[in-house]
């Protein structure tokens, strides 16, 4: 609806307005819009050279505009005269079909001609360290198992209370906050909703620890492994599918197996079937695959998954089903693109509903301490290489996602690997220096 932006501004008393998109990388880009210039740029967008953010577009494109979306609009709860809204992207008069959002929305509109309305929740977890990020920023939180540590948690209520307050005060329904099993490392949890809403409020939720952080002299760092001895940051991602309407969860079925329709299995069937190239969207970095191929941590377990495998109320394994009428997939970290999580998710599921595919058996064993119990069980890729290469072979996410976003990504990645290539580190030296 023309004039909606225009009109939370006003009411609100808004200064500035920042008109936000996120590139290919997860990066947010912005401009500060003031009050008195908004309604003029909410039918047009704001307007952004492609070429400087991540995307896959060259310094002769012309000018893209990001065309905010006003149901996202958010007032910054620590900075009340700043708004946030997301957009998507537009050039030459269409959307731009590798921006991340545009992805998601279509996706989101493939399936509901098909009847289905992809909901979901994330779990993101994230640091907190030092301004100069060389280690976390409570010297006391030093156990070996601190999940849960009561008085390291509230060591940091300060930044944690003002997080959640803010979310409460968002309309989002968080309803936990925990110590998680890193030194210094916390999440969060906030009601599921729509795939779309959830992927914006991931989005923002990022923006928003690091912001509060900041003011509190610290810094929130979403790194999927930043310490080799810690557990990594994961951002579990929870899944359900329902009728178009709301109403009707797809994946619920009081007589299937753990309380799954056999919609539900053959979608986890589409993500098992997937998995390898996924993970170059759930895992995006060089350092993703430190996390979900790591030893053993201080506290004698990573939490991560590495291989291709399900499980009931299982942690150890990529796919964990908790309850009836959904399952948690363990296999994403806190360098996933919000949006392109949600996409990845829903074009591997609906490519195992579209072919019933077969998830194999449900294996209910310690995937870390017997895993010879499953020797065909597939391994994850082991590096950022691998999964990119898989995913550029993909035919059924190429399909669904697209091919002009998979040629994107796949070109920005290689180059992204390839820069990693060209570092020369400490280890190579301390152990070829003298061969």
């Amino acid at each position: 609806m023309a004039g909606e932006l225009a009109s939370f501004v006003k009411e609100r008393g808004i200064k500035y307005v920042l008109f936000n998109f996120t590139d290919l990388f997860g990066n947010q880009r912005s401009k500060l819009v003031p009050a008195q210039a908004v309604a003029g740029m909410e039918e047009s967008g704001a307007g952004f050279a492609g070429f400087a953010a991540w995307l896959d577009l060259v310094p002769a494109d012309p000018d893209m505009f990001a065309i905010p979306d006003p149901s996202s609009a958010i007032q910054l709860p620590w900075k009340k005269d700043v708004a946030w809204v997301a957009g998507d992207l537009w050039m030459n008069g269409k959307p731009v079909d590798h921006a991340p959002r545009n992805v998601l929305k279509r996706l989101v509109a493939d399936a509901a001609k098909l009847g289905y309305r992809l909901k979901s929740g994330v779990e993101p977890e994230y640091h907190l360290i030092n301004a100069d990020g060389t280690d976390i920023s409570d010297a006391a939180d030093t156990q070996e198992k601190p999940c849960y540590d009561q008085a390291a948690l509230m060591r940091r209520y300060d930044v944690i209370s003002e997080i959640c307050d803010a979310m409460i005060e968002l309309g989002w329904g968080p309803y936990q906050n925990d110590h998680e099993d890193g030194n210094g490392q916390f999440e969060m949890n906030w009601n599921y909703d729509d795939a779309l809403v959830t992927a914006d409020r991931h989005a923002f939720f990022k923006f928003m620890v690091k912001s509060i952080a900041e003011n509190h002299g610290l810094r929130a760092t979403f790194m999927p492994k930043p310490f080799m001895h810690l557990t990594g940051n994961g951002c579990h991602s929870h899944i359900s599918v329902w009728s178009t309407d709301g109403k009707t969860n797809v994946f619920a079925d009081d007589n299937g197996e753990m309380g799954l329709s056999k919609d539900a299995y053959h979608f986890l069937g589409g993500l098992v079937h997937n998995a390898e190239a996924m993970a170059a969207i759930t895992n995006p970095t060089v350092n993703s695959y430190k996390r979900i191929n790591a030893p053993r941590t201080l506290s004698g377990a990573t939490w991560a998954p590495n291989t291709i495998t399900y499980g009931g109320n299982n942690r150890t394994h990529m796919i964990r089903i908790p309850d009836p009428g959904r399952f948690e997939l363990r296999l994403p970290d806190g360098a996933a693109n919000p949006y392109l999580l949600q996409a990845v998710s829903l074009a591997a599921g609906l490519d195992g509903m579209a072919n019933t595919r077969d998830p194999g058996k449900r294996l209910d064993i310690d995937m870390y301490a017997e895993p010879e119990k499953a020797p065909d069980a597939k391994k994850l890729p082991l590096n950022l290489l691998d999964a990119i290469r898989s995913f550029e072979a993909s035919t059924a996410l190429r399909e669904t996602l697209g091919a002009e976003f998979c040629d994107a990504y796949v070109k920005l990645k290689t180059n992204e690997w390839n820069s990693y290539t060209h570092h020369l580190t400490d280890w190579e030296r301390g152990n070829t220096l003298d061969i």
